[in-house]
């Protein structure tokens, strides 16, 4: 693929989006674990059991955990359908798709909805097949 194809892809945008979300996730549980044990703790080396233990501060723990657990598959996805281009649009799909569930996914799991938020996350994995079998298939 030439360097003009690949800029013309919209993939490497959503990959910095992606990053953009990586880092509220990031900011968001930062946030909430230093509102709950103060700056000190935060600036300081983290030594010993110490962990927030308020139920925000956990959940945005948690689905950082969880962003971060197919984040990897989202960003290879993307930039090898960069490389090997889309022409059938299913895997620009199948990315939408994987950033609106992660999207939608922090309130409901900052809320604590249950069973709506598994359906989401599993909506987000699969984007994350489409986006696959665009590139197999």
């Amino acid at each position: 693929m030439d360097a003009a194809a690949l800029a013309a892809s919209p993939f490497p945008a959503m990959v910095a989006w992606s990053f953009a979300l990586l880092v509220f996730h990031i900011s968001l549980q930062g946030m909430l674990a230093t509102r709950e044990l103060g700056s000190a703790w935060n600036a300081g080396p983290r030594d010993g059991d110490k962990k927030p233990s308020g139920a925000l501060a956990g959940r945005a723990a948690r689905a950082l955990s969880n962003f971060l657990e197919t984040y990897p598959a989202f960003v290879g996805l993307a930039l090898a359908l960069a490389i090997v281009g889309d022409a059938s649009g299913w895997g620009l799909i199948g990315a939408g798709i994987w950033f609106a569930g992660r999207l939608v996914y922090i309130p409901l799991y900052m809320a604590g909805i249950p069973y709506l938020r598994s359906l989401v996350w599993l909506g987000s994995v699969g984007g994350l097949i489409v986006m696959a079998a665009t590139i197999i298939f």
